[in-house]
């Protein structure tokens, strides 16, 4: 009896590091894997009527923005030919290792498609021009504005959810200085060598970065409304 005490007292040791390794696997399969509650969503072509942006550069500045809020489980559409299917297609000739050629892609909850709606650079206009000695001084800005317009589809279905519109000013201005050289010469008499510039400065907030800020803007509201 007394043996077969010791016996299982030695076993002990042994089925806890078993144990501690299979919860170890699953917390780490786990957390490898997106969450099963988490909505699937894709994203086909968006659609740009902005010469400044293409339609591929929206998708893919969109398709960031919803992966990074980690709400929704993202699947590749726009490149599959380039990924994907390729992927598939070395297994199914047996140059990789795996099964990954028996299995059929994951079908989405949510399709979300959008336009990017316009850049009105006719919105605002200002400026001021002027001049003292020769010093030439002159200001001018322009606001533009650019939409971007989100539908939500189920995809069972086609039914439109859901729509969100946003839009993000584009601030352009600048200032120029002319006549610095007659200026120098009317306040001191005297020639400046080098004296005779023009300065010029611009500052714009560029379409890019309005656009980015639109997106953020609509994957937070759509992360709110339909996320997990």
């Amino acid at each position: 009896m007394n043996v077969v005490i010791k016996r299982m007292i030695a076993t002990i040791p042994v089925v806890a590091a078993c144990l501690f390794s299979s919860v170890a696997a699953l917390a780490e399969t786990e957390q490898g894997s997106a969450p099963s509650h988490r909505k699937v969503v894709t994203i086909y072509q968006f659609e740009s009527q902005v010469p400044e942006v293409s339609p591929r550069s929206a998708t893919d500045m969109f398709m960031t923005a919803l992966i990074k809020t980690r709400t929704f489980a993202v699947l590749e559409r726009q490149r599959l030919n380039e990924s994907v299917y390729r992927e598939k297609q070395l297994n199914q000739r047996g140059m990789t290792t795996g099964d990954v050629a028996n299995y059929r892609l994951t079908g989405a909850d949510y399709i979300f498609v959008g336009t990017v709606t316009e850049a009105n650079a006719t919105a605002s206009r200002s400026g001021v021009a002027g001049s003292y000695k020769g010093l030439g001084v002159e200001t001018s800005g322009e606001n533009a504005e650019i939409g971007l317009d989100i539908r939500v589809l189920d995809a069972r279905t086609g039914a439109v959810l859901d729509a969100v519109n946003t839009r993000k000013k584009i601030s352009e201005g600048g200032v120029s200085i002319s006549g610095v050289g007659s200026f120098l010469r009317s306040v001191t008499g005297k020639s400046v060598p080098g004296g005779d510039v023009s300065v010029a400065h611009d500052r714009k907030e560029g379409v890019d970065k309005a656009l980015r800020e639109s997106i953020e803007e609509a994957v937070n509201i759509i992360a709110k409304r339909w996320g997990r």
